[in-house]
């Protein structure tokens, strides 16, 4: 009774229920609700409070940025399903309003960094000095992927192709994906100069790829997800591909605070950690087999490697590796 009692309190304002309506749709930050609500971020964040306490939301420090999540869903589900069937037969005006202007906010963001690709595609293999070499997590990731052979490989992210080059002469198939036609235009070029004609490339989007369900038996995120908006959706779309026993290998950063990097180089998110990537396999039907870290630069460089499970199967303990 008391947990009803702190979950109707909370839900008896609003503002309160359009947070939750929005938090459906992808995790925010503080300022990112305050855009869209048009409230002032001190008040949002007195109402995050109150969903928090209640266990409707979970915040996540990041850098200087607030993230804001749904909660448990056995705490959450319950309350979305009570106030579907309340607004069933009309629509909140409120709910159509935010909806809209959130999907302007994200629209923004996804221009700007498509601008920013555009502009540094010529030298990105060069952005990223800021980790170990190069060398060292393309060596870490041969280790872990193994010499399995491979039928159908889909780089996510290809940016200039490089993960092509790497892994795509042992698969049968390989396709690299990217927004950016300039990555892609560089893209082609290194891969024709490398006699890899079996290796296609698509301009599609990561929340959409180009393959059917079960489609792939590998998948690789190599340095994309700290520039995707929804990266538990990213990985979601990237789980649907891949049939039983497929595997995904994300190589990413470790939480760290260089907050200029969200201004400078595009960032969204500034790392994430294996608590995160946990939740996200989970939700995506992946059962993670292994993680590693790479450490001596000023990014802290992680690779996690996760297995499509069979209906019915359970999650695998997670190894951890220095």
């Amino acid at each position: 009774m008391e947990t009803a009692t702190e979950t109707f309190r909370a839900l008896a304002d609003s503002t309160r229920l359009r947070i939750l309506a929005l938090l459906r749709s992808m995790e925010l930050s503080v300022g990112e609700l305050a855009q869209v609500l048009g409230q002032s971020q001190p008040r949002v964040s007195r109402h995050v409070k109150i969903l928090c306490d209640a266990g409707l939301a979970v915040r996540r420090k990041e850098g200087s940025w607030v993230f804001v999540a749904l909660g448990e869903a056995r705490r959450v589900m319950p309350a979305l399903d009570a106030l579907d069937a309340w607004n069933e037969d009309s629509p909140d005006h409120w709910a159509v309003a935010d909806s809209a202007r959130l999907a302007a906010v994200r629209a923004d963001r996804a221009a700007s960094a498509a601008e920013w690709f555009e502009a540094n595609a010529g030298q990105w293999d060069a952005i990223r000095s800021l980790h170990v070499a190069e060398s060292q997590v393309e060596a870490a990731m041969l280790r872990v992927l193994g010499d399995r052979a491979i039928e159908q490989l889909i780089d996510i992210g290809t940016g200039t192709g490089r993960m092509l080059e790497l892994f795509g002469p042992r698969a049968e198939r390989a396709l690299g994906i990217d927004r950016s036609s300039e990555m892609l235009r560089l893209a082609r070029a290194k891969l024709a100069e490398r006699g890899l004609e079996h290796a296609e490339l698509r301009q599609a989007d990561l929340y959409a790829l180009p393959l059917g369900d079960g489609d792939a038996d590998a998948a690789i995120l190599h340095h994309v997800l700290h520039f995707a908006q929804q990266p538990g959706a990213a990985i979601v779309e990237a789980g649907r591909v891949l049939g039983p026993g497929g595997r995904l290998l994300i190589v990413d950063f470790a939480p760290h605070e260089r907050e200029e990097l969200r201004l400078r180089d595009a960032h969204a998110r500034l790392g994430f950690s294996d608590e995160q990537m946990l939740g996200w396999f989970g939700t995506a039907g992946l059962a993670p087999v292994q993680t590693e870290t790479l450490e001596g630069g000023e990014l802290t460089v992680k690779l996690w490697l996760a297995r499509k499970r069979p209906i019915g199967a359970g999650q695998r303990k997670l190894e951890v590796a220095a």
